[in-house]
């Protein structure tokens, strides 16, 4: 289920001979989910052929839990006075934590999250 992109977006795909450029702002949407093997992004700007571009990507787990400690050591680059990013990301990285604590209900997947779940994880894609 893709759901509005809150904030915005930008994808660089640069090979040797070219380079593609892509911004996804507000009026784009996106999907993010778990599977078998990893995390699932989607980037989507609908409309006509013209406007209309998507980006599709998978990380592997321990990619993605790389890619994780990676975020935490480089947390200073936030600033402090940016208190709404950091509550922002503090808030989805503690649900995404609580998340994967295994439950009595382990083969429960993420459409089972309450609505207040589902906004601060959505957070965390911003």
């Amino acid at each position: 289920m893709t759901k509005p992109i809150p904030d915005k977006a930008e994808v660089a795909l640069e090979y040797p001979d070219k380079l593609y450029i892509g911004t996804f702002a507000r009026t784009a949407r996106f999907d993010a989910h778990l599977d078998e093997t990893g995390i699932s992004l989607s980037l989507y700007h609908m409309g006509d052929a013209a406007v209309r571009k998507s980006v599709r990507m998978h990380f592997h787990y321990a990619l993605f839990a790389d890619i994780l400690q990676d975020l935490a050591r480089t947390v200073s680059s936030v600033p402090p006075a940016d208190a709404a990013h950091r509550d922002a990301l503090r808030e989805a990285a503690k649900a995404l934590c609580l998340a994967l604590e295994p439950g009595p209900n382990d083969k429960a997947d993420l459409t089972q999250m309450t609505p207040d779940e589902e906004v601060t994880l959505l957070h965390v894609m911003e």
